[in-house]
């Protein structure tokens, strides 16, 4: 057995931090990376084949499945996960059981609309959304459709999930 297949050292940049990932092995994927090793959970390991969105992060600005990207690739890369989403644009804070955390325009709107339901999928169609509305701040029906069509909600039948998207939409507009 090659020893040297454990024991792998390289930096990736996330959420606006550089974080070193020792003993890694190279082909350990984003996703195992960053749940295993960096303790950021928000990505969900589903279908591990790039079918279900579950592990949608950011990765220089394009939305993608980190179940499919090896880990060592992304080197130089700009990461940022659902956590990284709070960090960079918290927008007001909410209580639940006496913990207080904040939350962004996107993920509040999720709570208030019911979009998130068992909630497995939330971190992938957030993170999606908030891509969605970076890059097109009203966008039209298809449009959202087709931003999420990579992300698979089982509970929500997703007009729970558009509603937050339009949500968002409106509260964004009234703002500006």
């Amino acid at each position: 057995m090659n020893e040297s297949l454990g024991n792998e050292m390289y930096t990736l940049h996330i959420n606006g931090q550089d974080r070193p990932v020792v003993d890694a092995w190279v082909g350990e994927s984003l996703l195992y990376v960053l749940r295993e090793r960096l303790e950021l959970p928000g990505a969900k390991g589903a279908c591990e084949q790039g079918e279900c969105g579950s592990c949608t992060v950011l990765m220089d600005g394009d939305a993608v499945c980190s179940c499919l990207v090896m880990a060592a690739t992304a080197v130089g890369s700009d990461i940022v996960t659902v956590e990284g989403l709070i960090e960079q644009n918290p927008t007001m804070a909410i209580t639940a059981q006496a913990i207080t955390s904040q939350v962004t325009d996107v993920q509040q709107a999720f709570i208030e609309e019911g979009g998130v339901q068992c909630g497995f999928c939330t971190p992938g169609l957030i993170v999606a959304v908030h891509h969605l509305l970076d890059k097109n701040p009203d966008p039209t029906e298809l449009e959202v459709k087709e931003s999420i069509s990579g992300n698979i909600c089982r509970c929500t039948g997703y007009g729970r999930i558009f509603a937050a998207v339009e949500a968002v939409v409106q509260v964004r507009k009234a703002n500006s």
